[in-house]
Order: C-alpha cells, then sequence, then structure tokens
C-alpha cells in the first residue's frame, strides 16, 4: 500500500477523538504534578509545609506557559498546580483539547524539571467555560482550595514536626473545623493570620503594561518605553477583592 493510502486510512485513528472548543467559549487549563507527594517527600528534602525554592520553581514554569506560544490572559499557582486561562479568540492548533493537553503538559514537564535537575511529570485537563462569571467562580475555587489546603497542611506538619506519625497527624486535624485548626495552631505559637500570602492563597500572574527607562547614546537622554511584561502578585486579596481583581483581568 502507498503511503498516502497508509497515512489517509490510519490517521483517522489519531483524530476519530478529536474535540474542537468552539470560538466564544472560555479556556482554562490545570497541569498538576504527577506524584509529587513522593517527589517533594522522599526524593527531595523540600522544606515542610512550603518551600520558597519549590515555590519559585513553580513560578519560573508559570512563566514560562505564559511565553509558550499561547495567548494567556491569567495564571495562578498554588502547590504544584497551575492553571491557565486563555485569550477568548486564541486559535492556536485549531482549539483542539488533544493538541493543548499534551502540549501543555510536555511543556510543564520539561520546564520543571530542568529546575528540578530532576525528571518531573505534569498531567493537564481542560475546563470548557461558557462565560466569564464561570471563569471567574473557577479561580475563586482554585483560591479557596489554597486557603484550604494551607490551612491543613500546617497543622498536620507542626504535628509531624512534633513526633506524630502520618497516620496519627492525618488523624488528629481529619474532620475538623476551619476555626478548631485556626485555633490548634494559636494555641501552639502559630498565627496564621502571619503566614505569608503566598502559601495562603497562591500566586497570580496577568499580563501588564510597564514604562522601561533606557538610553539613547546619540542624543544622550534618557528614553523611556511601555511594554508588555508579566505580573505577578503574591499578595492576592480574598472574597470580594479577589473577585473584583478577576473581573478587571478578564475584562
Amino acid at each position: 500500500m502507498k503511503f498516502n493510502d497508509l497515512d489517509k486510512k490510519l490517521r483517522i485513528y489519531e483524530t476519530a477523538n478529536d474535540y474542537n472548543v468552539p470560538l466564544g467559549f472560555y479556556i482554562v487549563a490545570r497541569i498538576d504534578g504527577r506524584g509529587f507527594t513522593k517527589l517533594t517527600k522522599k526524593t527531595h528534602d523540600f522544606e515542610k509545609p512550603f518551600d520558597p525554592k519549590f515555590r519559585d520553581m513553580m513560578v519560573e514554569t508559570t512563566k514560562h506557559l505564559m511565553n509558550c506560544g499561547f495567548k494567556i490572559n491569567y495564571a495562578y499557582t498554588q502547590s504544584d498546580e497551575i492553571s491557565l486561562l486563555f485569550d477568548l479568540n486564541e486559535g492556536s492548533f485549531g482549539r483542539k483539547t488533544r493538541k493543548l493537553n499534551s502540549i501543555l503538559a510536555g511543556e510543564t514537564s520539561a520546564k520543571f524539571s530542568l529546575l528540578l535537575g530532576d525528571l518531573a511529570a505534569f498531567d493537564c485537563r481542560l475546563s470548557v467555560l461558557p462565560n466569564k462569571e464561570e471563569v471567574i467562580d473557577y479561580f475563586r475555587w482554585r483560591h479557596q482550595d489554597s486557603q484550604r489546603n494551607s490551612l491543613e497542611a500546617h497543622c498536620y506538619w507542626f504535628l509531624r514536626k512534633k513526633g506524630f506519625s502520618a497516620r496519627e497527624a492525618s488523624d488528629k486535624i481529619l474532620g475538623t473545623s476551619t476555626s478548631f485548626k485556626n485555633e490548634f495552631l494559636f494555641e501552639n505559637g502559630i498565627n496564621y493570620n502571619d503566614i505569608p500570602n503566598w502559601q495562603k492563597r497562591g500566586i497570580g500572574f496577568y499580563m501588564g503594561k510597564v514604562t522601561k527607562e533606557g538610553f539613547n547614546p546619540i542624543k544622550k537622554e534618557k528614553t523611556f518605553a511601555i511594554r508588555n511584561e508579566i505580573i505577578m502578585n503574591s499578595e492576592l486579596p480574598i472574597k470580594d477583592e479577589y473577585t473584583n481583581l478577576l473581573r478587571e483581568i478578564i475584562l
């Protein structure tokens, strides 16, 4: 059988399940670390419960994804996950979910592995959202998940450092309320309000205009140019203020 005939016959198996996101729908990609519990607890000795070195690698990986060929309007990272909001008119690869998932998982895994100096893998899934309100709710969801996980992590690792086993530490805080966890930390000398905001609320990224200073050697004078640059916000607000921030970015 000739190549063209083979190509026509077999390519359909690759594309039979292709889905293209229609224009007019928002796309949010969520990228998660695969097997990161082992990677961060056993393979590498990261500081618990949060390590600035690990945070910095996630930050640099997120910035890389915002510059890897897609127009991303907003990005958010917490723990070992990254969420990316595509521009509503982004049309790369025909908005094919198969391509977007594979490219983003590959780019993330490659960049983070280079930064770590070891193999690390990420998976990717897409949310197709019909309007701005659903997009805002998506990022509010991840933002609140960060706060919930952060509070639990600080309680858990406080107990582990006090000699409790993994099972004992988990059982002690299992099913307890937010107020209980806050009070537990406070009674043990930790004011959760004083913990850095990036640990509690994650970090947001968006494109913004910044003024860059230069120098004209011919005229021997300073010059100023406005350029687009990634703005990182590690002091994200909560509740309505965060919602308002998202509205400004998405609009």
